[in-house]
């Protein structure tokens, strides 16, 4: 992610147009309570499908939807262990900025959340 005094450029210091459109392309990404609790699951370790879809509670095919859209925007990357594939953080920063909101958030609610919320199922994980 850089720091925000390297990403600044436009007028008065603001962000260029390009750079905020990166930006709002990555959280809009992360608007997912799905993609947002797996992005959360993978900070604490690698893990494959199966293991993300039980924690998360999701189905294994929408799990892999959402991991293919955080490989994709290289949010998390993946690796083969013989037959099994293994995904993983790939941005470290982005980590860091799930915890400091999920953190803030807590800290204003009196912690009444431990983590991320649980995601949506009535209407599937919110592709």
């Amino acid at each position: 992610m850089g720091t925000v005094a390297g990403a600044v450029g436009g007028r008065d210091g603001d962000p260029s147009a390009e750079l905020l459109t990166e930006a709002a392309a990555a959280f809009g990404l992360l608007a997912s309570t799905a993609r947002l609790h797996i992005v959360w699951a993978l900070a604490e370790g690698e893990s494959d499908v199966s293991g993300l879809a039980e924690r998360v509670g999701g189905t294994l095919p929408a799990v892999s939807q959402h991991l293919a859209k955080l490989k994709l925007a290289g949010l998390v990357r993946s690796r083969r262990e013989g037959r099994r594939v293994v995904y993983l953080v790939d941005d470290p920063d982005v980590v860091t900025v799930v915890r400091l909101m999920v953190g803030q958030l807590a800290d204003r609610t009196g912690g009444r959340s431990a983590g991320p919320p649980a995601p949506r199922r009535a209407h599937g994980l919110g592709l």
